[in-house]
């Protein structure tokens, strides 16, 4: 399912922008130094480089080949990215699934008006949303085949985000959990903190969460380590380990996070340092930001 989520993505990516006119005047300007600018034509084309001359019926477009002269009127969209996601010419959008690991939370928050819809090992989907560029929220319901729906367990999560820098991002946040417990439910959960550093595309999130059941929390926190590297234009290497009290060995795991402009699927396989099991646990989601 998470490939046929995957070809969808590629096949039918967003576009750079909706093509109204106002959506160009909107975006036609001079960029910043470390920006540069995509322009879509009316026939399809697709340059990059910096618009450094405006006049009433055209611009010109400096790209690496040279400077060109383009009709206003014959441009469908426009749109200004930073330098950094350029490579080799050729424009590499954004990991959609950067506020998480494979299920742990990174450092960074949603921006506001964005969210995603995900499913982990499809009985467990959710959604989240932006309410501001620091703060979102999220939740879903188990979908257990068989169990009746006052069974099933229901999960909240929000997240508080903050830019500490231009390479930092902090969160603070909760995943409470309400447990049916014969004929009464019970709330668990765990409350974290997780700190991200580096960019997007290469990055090490390191966090501590206590856990809690109840009034009953954890006299020790668990510690998650991970991380990503982006090694294509729609594919990272992913790693999300976990110290867990009362347990003598770390959980760990390795996969990869395939991706196009709005959808993500990954596959790992999960194991402990101790006593392993060939070739691992499997595990998949897929995410769909909106």
């Amino acid at each position: 399912m998470i490939l046929g989520f995957f070809i969808v993505a590629t096949l039918f990516p967003r576009e750079v922008s909706s093509g109204q006119d106002d959506d160009v005047e909107n975006n036609l300007r001079i960029p910043q130094v470390n920006h540069v600018q995509i322009i879509v034509t009316e026939d399809g084309s697709s340059l990059v480089g910096r618009i450094t001359w405006i006049g009433k019926d055209e611009i010109q477009f400096e790209t690496d080949l040279g400077v060109v002269t383009i009709p206003i009127a014959k441009i469908e969209g426009i749109q200004e990215v930073p330098k950094s996601s350029i490579k080799r010419g050729e424009y590499w959008f954004p990991d959609p699934n950067s506020t998480r690991l494979f299920f742990a939370p990174t450092g960074r928050n949603l921006k506001k008006g964005g969210g995603y819809f995900c499913s982990y090992y499809l009985f467990f989907p959710g959604v989240a949303y932006g309410i501001t560029d620091n703060f979102s929220i999220g939740g879903g319901v188990s979908l257990f085949p068989g169990v009746d729906l006052s069974e099933q367990l229901f999960y909240f999560t929000p997240k508080f985000g903050l830019k500490v820098s231009s390479s930092f991002n902090f969160s603070a946040g909760a995943l409470l959990v309400r447990a049916p417990d014969g004929d009464e439910s019970q709330l668990a959960g765990i409350l974290y903190g997780m700190g991200t550093v580096g960019p997007a595309d290469g990055s090490l999130t390191i966090g501590l969460g206590y856990g809690f059941v109840g009034s009953d929390f954890a006299d020790r926190p668990v510690i998650v380590v991970g991380g990503n590297r982006r090694l294509s234009k729609e594919i990272a290497i992913l790693s999300e380990n976990w110290i867990i009290p009362d347990m003598d060995t770390p959980v760990v795991s390795l996969g990869l996070r395939f991706f196009g402009k709005s959808l993500s699927g990954d596959f790992a396989l999960i194991n402990t340092l101790k006593d392993p099991i060939f070739p691992g646990v499997p595990y998949t989601n897929f995410v769909y930001n909106f």
